[in-house]
């Protein structure tokens, strides 16, 4: 008697199709491959097609549902996910509630199964999309190399940044940007360090290149600064000043891609 169960291979769904289409019974094909006549009912049941059991098309429809089962969260049960929908009309992004999760439940569920969880309730048409600190709200990505708000003078790219940089492995490596008020009206000054995330506000009188270079030197000028990645705000066109009072090096993401400064759009909605 068999006690152990593993999947039929190709080379058996093969000799499957042979001794059947030579009209043996399913329990001398079981005998035959030696397996269980049950391994047998069950591949016939679940992989045959309208034309019959065939090897290939078999062997195909169960490797995708092979697929199909470990590609499936496991731990998106339907507490986690009350849990996760509970989290997030709480303001709470993906994140934070995957982070929570874990280091309280030892739950592992990333924040891109909980993003994908809530494209998909909104594809059936719920709303939790906009729980969303961004309202569901995806970037504009422009294939035009000036598009943004401006073209900075002497703009150095990402690209030429140092690589210990993306490292984390030093204090001083900053990531810089402005919030901007309801109505457009009132400015911050936001500054985060890549690996303490500590951060620096400052009210702006304006958004003009000279209060932000003003404010920026204010902030920083006693705390160590290696680097400052903006983004592509015309605000951010006084960066050589500010290169200059700080010693610092000053580089520009590419337009459109918030993801190479994660932790500081991170630290703006937190802030917001």
């Amino acid at each position: 008697m068999i006690n152990h169960y593993y999947h039929l291979t190709r080379d058996q769904r093969c000799q499957i199709y042979a001794l059947k289409t030579m009209g043996l019974s399913q329990r001398k094909i079981a005998n035959h491959l030696n397996v269980s006549p049950s391994t047998i009912c069950r591949e016939l049941k679940r992989n045959q097609g309208r034309r019959g059991y065939r090897f290939q098309q078999a062997d195909r429809l169960a490797c995708e549902r092979r697929f199909k089962a470990s590609s499936r969260p496991k731990c998106l049960t339907p507490n986690n996910l009350q849990l996760i929908r509970e989290k997030l009309r709480e303001g709470w992004s993906p994140e934070q509630i995957s982070g929570r999760l874990k280091l309280t439940q030892q739950l592992k569920i990333s924040h891109e199964s909980i993003y994908r969880y809530v494209w998909l309730d909104k594809k059936h048409g719920g709303c939790l999309y906009r729980q969303l600190r961004h309202g569901g709200k995806k970037y504009n990505h422009r294939s035009f190399s000036k598009s943004g708000r401006g073209c900075i003078p002497n703009r150095v790219d990402i690209q030429k940044r140092p690589k210990i940089v993306e490292r984390k492995c030093r204090v001083g490596d900053w990531e810089g940007d402005t919030l901007i008020g309801a109505k457009h009206k009132g400015a911050l000054l936001s500054y985060v360090d890549r690996k303490s995330k500590f951060v620096v506000l400052e009210k702006l009188k304006d958004r003009t290149a000279k209060s932000v270079v003003s404010a920026t030197k204010k902030k920083l000028s006693k705390l160590p600064t290696h680097t400052i990645t903006y983004d592509n705000g015309k605000e951010f066109s006084g960066h050589e000043s500010i290169a200059k009072a700080l010693r610092a090096k000053c580089f520009f993401a590419k337009p459109y891609r918030a993801w190479e400064r994660a932790l500081n759009e991170h630290t703006n909605g937190l802030v917001r």
